[in-house]
């Protein structure tokens, strides 16, 4: 490992992190809602979506705490989730709380762009 690389992530990544960690915690919590149409029908459509989405961003968290090269990508992907919780707020009752969201989605763009984030996922 070089003597210049740094121990401690970039914003951008810290950011991410906390992201996936938000992701995390949102699964976390509707999981006992899946597991209840679980008991009816072995394979659902929400089901599926929960367990996918699970097993990306756990990949994806794993694979940047390793600072891997293709982490970065998957990192961008991830980010995209929040285009449509966006647009759904967006045609709410109440507006302006898609910007949250937006917000948060344009400084994860930003954040993953930057030079140091990029310096960051260094590993092959």
């Amino acid at each position: 490992m070089p003597a210049d690389s740094r121990r401690f992530p970039p914003p951008g990544v810290l950011l991410f992190l906390g992201f996936g960690l938000l992701i995390l915690a949102a699964i976390g919590v509707s999981l006992r809602w899946v597991v209840d149409q679980a008991i009816g029908a072995p394979i659902s459509f929400p089901g599926l979506v929960v367990m996918i989405l699970l097993a990306y961003t756990i990949f994806t968290i794993t694979l940047v705490l390793q600072r891997k090269e293709a982490a970065r990508g998957l990192a961008v992907g991830l980010t995209t989730l929040t285009i449509p919780i966006a647009l759904f707020l967006l045609v709410s009752p109440v507006p302006p709380l898609a910007l949250g969201p937006g917000i948060l989605g344009i400084l994860l763009w930003i954040g993953l762009r930057r030079p140091a984030s990029r310096a960051w996922f260094s590993e092959p």
